[in-house]
């Protein structure tokens, strides 16, 4: 059997999307969305073909890629395009008892059968979709989490590292991304991004970015859940496009990074934990897990395993799994604020989750550095382009990250045996930094090749 071809139970199928086949596993389909293989009835083939665009019509809307319709004999595997998208359906053709499947493509990538987009090979489309295309509702996503969630857990090789980028901006450090990037091997990374697309995006994503707008990205705001869900969608993406990814790193559009790509993919593929900040008993803690209401967060998350960090994480492809796959912690973590002002969930879910789940497989510290000392107004220290220099740069690099479980550590020892250094030991290089203003792409080009990159 070829490429794209399998089997439910006597039917043979294969689906074409743009020109790429895709196999249809019978485990649940992980390339599909069962919600709606679910929904969609075998249709005879002798309806009228207006009946069936009707019918996809219906669930569909008008910015949706093209699906292709194929239906087979068991005896019939092409994987040709043009083949799927020519022939005719009609009354005489007798194939799986005169039925016809319908399938389409993961929710966030859905059709008509009217349009087609341009072909891509990383299964993402650009530019943002307009705001008059997001979902109301959290179906689409739901069925984006549970395909994910079937993905392969183990990577295979080459292994590549997952860059994820969340925005509501144009990107103002893409020039400096680009030259990390440009000396770095095709093989063995990704880049994904998250477009708020209630946002105007001028200039456009390029270069290395270019079409790399993953579908179905919707509004974000702080003080809600919504800088989550972007981040789960990310990650859902990110296990479904490519197995080879084996960790995936968060980065905000105020981030650079630190190093050159082989210091971090070495760094990276050297651990096999994720690096996620996992802080208890912070400042404002109490009032962080009361934000929805005094109880509202019980019996799943009692305040003794509430934990707090950033959202800027590297994850293990099992993690990435773990996460997209929950649905107890998440609906605690998707509930409104009734204090908005004490709402970060973001700086909450993936630290509480993960330390509930897995700690020891984490190292629970995060590797892009930021500075909030003095801050109290939610927002960290922003660099310019004034203080931007090869001394700043030495000076993030040799920066410490915060340890969670250390401090936890020391308190332990503190009231036994008196402080012990020992737990001081490790130190992981930040590999990325933030926040940057727009106007420091200047002063960190010019050093670029000279500094940032010079490992």
């Amino acid at each position: 059997m070829e490429i794209g071809a399998n089997h439910i139970g006597d039917m043979g199928i294969l689906v074409q999307c743009n020109s790429t086949a895709l196999p249809l596993h019978k485990e649940g389909a992980r390339y599909f969305d069962e919600r709606i293989l679910d929904s969609l009835r075998p249709i005879s083939v002798s309806s009228d073909i207006k009946k069936l665009e009707q019918h996809m019509n219906s669930r569909t809307s008008e910015d949706w890629n093209m699906i292709f319709i194929q239906y087979l004999n068991p005896s019939v595997h092409s994987t040709s395009t043009d083949d799927v998208r020519h022939r005719q359906i009609s009354s005489s053709d007798q194939c799986c008892t005169d039925r016809i499947i319908v399938l389409d493509l993961l929710t966030a990538i859905k059709s008509t059968i009217k349009t087609r987009r341009p072909t891509n090979n990383n299964t993402t489309t650009a530019p943002p979709p307009s705001t008059a295309e997001i979902f109301v509702d959290d179906e689409d996503d739901n069925a984006l989490f549970r395909l994910a969630a079937r993905a392969n857990p183990n990577p295979t090789s080459p292994r590549k590292i997952a860059f994820l980028f969340l925005t509501t901006t144009p990107l103002p450090f893409a020039p400096i991304w680009e030259i990390y990037f440009r000396k770095a091997p095709k093989t063995l990374y990704n880049v994904y991004v998250h477009a708020d697309p209630s946002s105007r995006y001028d200039p456009p994503f390029s270069g290395v970015f270019e079409n790399r707008v993953i579908p179905g990205s919707k509004p974000t705001r702080r003080h809600s859940p919504t800088l989550i869900s972007a981040a789960r969608r990310l990650l859902s993406h990110a296990l479904t496009h490519d197995q080879s990814n084996s960790k995936f790193a968060l980065l905000s559009p105020s981030c650079i990074p630190l190093h050159s790509f082989r210091f971090t993919y070495k760094t990276l593929t050297r651990s096999r934990k994720s690096f996620v900040e996992i802080l208890k008993n912070e400042s404002g803690a109490w009032e962080r897990w009361a934000a929805r209401g005094e109880e509202a967060m019980l019996p799943e998350v009692p305040f003794d395993e509430f934990r707090i960090g950033s959202q800027f994480f590297v994850l293990t492809r099992r993690h990435a799994r773990v996460v997209v796959a929950d649905r107890r912690l998440w609906a605690k973590f998707n509930a409104p604020c009734v204090e908005p002002y004490t709402c970060y969930p973001e700086e909450q879910y993936f630290a509480t989750l993960l330390n509930r789940k897995d700690p020891r497989g984490c190292v629970p510290a995060t590797l892009t550095h930021v500075d909030w000392a003095g801050r109290d107004d939610g927002h960290p220290r922003t660099y310019n382009a004034t203080e931007v220099g090869p001394d700043l740069i030495v000076r993030l690099r040799r920066g410490r990250p915060r340890y969670g479980d250390e401090e936890e550590e020391e308190e332990e020892e503190d009231a036994i045996n008196g402080t012990d250094a020992s737990v001081r030991k490790r130190r992981h290089p930040f590999l990325f930094a933030r926040k940057f203003s727009p106007d420091s792409v200047e002063p960190l080009l010019s050093m670029a090749n000279g500094v940032i990159f010079r490992d």
